[in-house]
């Protein structure tokens, strides 16, 4: 029989206390719940059940920790915890899982090296996906190395064998702090008969958190060989990553898979489906999978609205948005985030401000994904003032406010408030990352501003960030724009894992710098590594056989593009073919490609062929290209006055008149040409015939004093009998 306590309430035996615990184990955590919780506890203490001699003192104290934990109470767990005389298993777990409940990651992982340390703690199946989970959560890579140093070695001593379900959190654990390779090794060594679903999707869907797409349709095709059927998890994590891929097919294969296997009924999978479709661009197939969803949650709403943003049909986020409020359903801090780009690039100042007292109305302006959200929006309407504004409230919060900030900065041009916030950003407590880099670098690359890029390097150097293949190829791309192709093509051998953008980046560069056999050279390259070509890897070679003059290559090229790649030409393929074939002066031929293009040319491939007219004096087409801009085709105020030149330099005053008063009918605007000077950490930019600068006067001034030293030390050489008129080239 088991022992009786007498109380005022009666006789309790130890066993009946115990199934009172374990029945509160069931229960959810409420104040009233942990007050018979605390009752429990005087009985047993008053009982004399948890003192260090009593027999089942260890236990029933575990017990009583498990209750306190799962009940929301870690202090009073703790305590009790602190008392036991002797140390289970059951109650650990159920400490390290209270503190992963309340993402206390660090203080679990503290906890456990306290156990194994001090206490001589061996963990068994129950604890290790525990820490592990703490690892991951803190994305403590050596934590997460020394916890599996830890199994191995018990595991070698016979005293704990792990399982599947312990290696499958070391799987992910690796994955998610950024270790694939301990992730594959981990999976590797496990044999056929431990590879259940649970560790393939953990592999799977790992691989896909770390961006390796193809790598994991591989995993998935040989677990598919094993006769391993995939749940609904695996579907979810896979459709999203065949768009990345821009894998239709295979998309479309997974998305009949799914439909034989019931999946298409599960939320998550639907949701993947809806992304899949955004990503590849296909936004009414999208909506048409989102318009079968029996329910649809907050991320189906949203996914939807995100797509639409992201393949630049914002009306539609809007309109979809605007849906949503009216059947009902309450936005969340990640659906605002996702409507407020449409407001930004719609221009929607106004209505983005009146988002924006939602926003605070609602509380989501303490969300950095929001406040993010909200400096873009303000910054796309060009509202920079505002954008400077909310990063000085916001600057302590997050690096994701900082690269707002300097991406804001970046789309108005603004160089100095960029580089500025850059170099504040530098001194604060956070540390610029790859995406502020993506940022600032283009705006150097842009303004040809090579001191200010080589800063951002050295930085980038110091902090590890080269590592990064798209700041690499960024680089790269800045070095070459700049002049300094010598020192972009050093950049770019140095890069250990190149992609297509890196390749794509460098034959550009030669091609623009009159390299084109040095650019096919490359092609060779990328062909012999089995890189796969894309649409402007080709525009690349084909650009740079035109400025290199290398026709037949051309030719030779962008029948391989068409018969090799399969990848039919867009308009800046015909652009670089005309430009190739009116550059050699065959404008013969570049007319005949244009009249059997497959589509209607553009303004870019008929300006082409309209500079190559005036080039070679070839006066044939340009009345028919002129024809074709005086209908109003197109809105370049460019293409009027180079057509009007032409027609100037054949003496058809009258067409010359005609094309340039077109350009005041249609009220379009001739963009001034500009020039910029830097001077320290600031540059000054200059518009044609721009009086706004703030020194003007004495730019003026200093100007006419040089052009006054000019003429008195300029001599004429009466060969040429030119008269120089300095007052004219300095007025217009």
């Amino acid at each position: 029989m088991g022992r009786f306590i007498g109380t005022g309430g009666g006789f309790h035996s130890w066993p009946s206390l115990i199934d009172s615990l374990s029945s509160l184990l069931k229960k959810t955590p409420t104040n009233s719940h942990l007050h018979d919780a605390t009752r429990l506890h005087a009985l047993l203490l008053v009982s004399g059940i948890l003192s260090p001699n009593a027999a089942v003192s260890a236990h029933v104290g575990s017990r009583l920790v498990e209750v306190y934990a799962h009940l929301g109470d870690l202090k009073q767990a703790l305590l009790v915890f602190g008392r036991l005389h002797c140390t289970q298993n059951i109650a650990c777990n159920a400490i390290l899982r209270a503190y992963l409940n309340s993402s206390q990651f660090s203080q679990a992982i503290h906890f456990f090296n306290h156990l194994v340390s001090k206490l001589g703690f061996l963990p068994d199946n129950y604890t290790c996906p525990l820490v592990l989970k703490a690892c991951s959560g803190l994305c403590s890579l050596e934590e997460g190395r020394k916890v599996l140093d830890l199994i191995r070695s018990a595991e070698f001593r016979n005293d704990f064998k792990p399982n599947a379900y312990t290696k499958c959190a070391a799987i992910d654990m690796f994955a998610k702090c950024g270790s694939l390779d301990d992730a594959r090794k981990v999976f590797d060594d496990m044999s056929e008969r431990e590879r259940d679903l649970a560790s393939w999707t953990a592999i799977i869907c790992g691989t896909i958190h770390m961006g390796k797409g193809i790598e994991a349709m591989y995993l998935f095709n040989t677990m598919r060989l094993e006769g391993k059927q995939p749940d609904s998890v695996v579907m979810a994590a896979l459709l999203p990553a065949c768009g990345r891929l821009e894998a239709r097919k295979t998309g479309m294969s997974l998305q009949v898979c799914a439909l034989k296997s019931g999946f298409l009924r599960d939320l998550f999978v639907s949701n993947a489906l809806v992304d899949m479709y955004c990503k590849f661009g296909d936004t009414e197939e999208a909506y048409s999978v989102f318009c079968g969803m029996l329910c649809k949650d907050d991320v189906s709403w949203r996914t939807l609205i995100a797509g639409y943003s992201q393949n630049s049909q914002y009306k539609k986020s809007l309109e979809l948005y605007l849906e949503m409020i009216n059947v009902g359903v309450k936005p969340s801090a990640v659906v605002i985030a996702s409507v407020l780009p449409a407001f930004g690039k719609l221009n929607l100042s106004e209505q983005g401000k009146v988002m924006h007292g939602f926003v605070l109305k609602q509380g989501f302006d303490f969300d950095v994904v929001v406040a993010s959200a909200l400096m873009d929006m303000y910054s796309n309407c060009g509202l920079i003032s505002e954008t400077g504004i909310l990063l000085s409230l916001w600057l302590d919060w997050d690096i994701m406010i900082w690269n707002s900030a300097i991406s804001g900065y970046a789309i108005s041009e603004n160089q100095d408030s960029a580089l500025g916030a850059f170099r504040q950003l530098c001194k604060s407590r956070f540390k610029p990352n790859s995406v502020t880099l993506l940022s600032i670098i283009p705006i150097c690359t842009k303004t040809g501003a090579l001191k200010q890029g080589m800063e951002v390097h050295c930085h980038a150097i110091r902090n590890g960030l080269v590592t990064s293949v798209s700041v690499s190829n960024s680089l790269i791309d800045m070095y070459c724009k700049c002049g300094y192709l010598r020192l972009g093509v050093k950049l770019f051998h140095r890069v250990k894992e190149k992609d297509i953008v890196s390749y794509n980046t460098l034959i550009s560069a030669y091609g623009f710098h009159g390299y084109g056999n040095k650019a096919l050279l490359l092609f060779d390259e990328m062909k012999s590594l089995s890189i796969t070509p894309t649409k402007s890897t080709f525009v690349g070679l084909l650009s740079a056989c035109s400025h290199a003059g290398l026709v037949n290559n051309g030719w030779s090229i962008y029948r391989s593009m068409i018969n090799d790649y399969g990848i039919n030409p867009n308009m800046e393929h015909y652009t670089c073919m005309v430009d190739m074939l009116g550059r050699a002066g065959l404008i013969a031929d570049a007319c005949n490609f244009v009249r059997t293009m497959p589509d209607e040319p553009d303004c870019n491939v008929l300006g082409c062929l309209l500079a190559a007219c005036r080039n070679h004096n070839v006066e044939g087409p340009t009345d028919l290209l002129g024809d074709e801009i005086l209908r109003d085709k197109f809105g370049d105020s460019g293409y009027h006055v180079l057509m009007s030149n032409i027609y100037a330099s054949g003496e058809k005053w009258k067409d010359a008149s005609r094309a340039r008063s077109l350009i005041k009918e249609k009220g379009l605007k001739k963009k001034p040409g500009n020039s910029w000077i830097q001077v320290g950490n600031c540059t000054h930019v200059f518009d044609a015939r721009d009086t706004s600068h703030l020194d003007f006067c004495k730019i003026e001034q200093v100007l006419e004093m040089l052009f006054a030293e000019m003429k008195g030390c300029c001599v004429v050489d009466p060969c040429l009998s030119l008269s120089l008129n300095f007052d004219h080239f300095f007025l217009g």
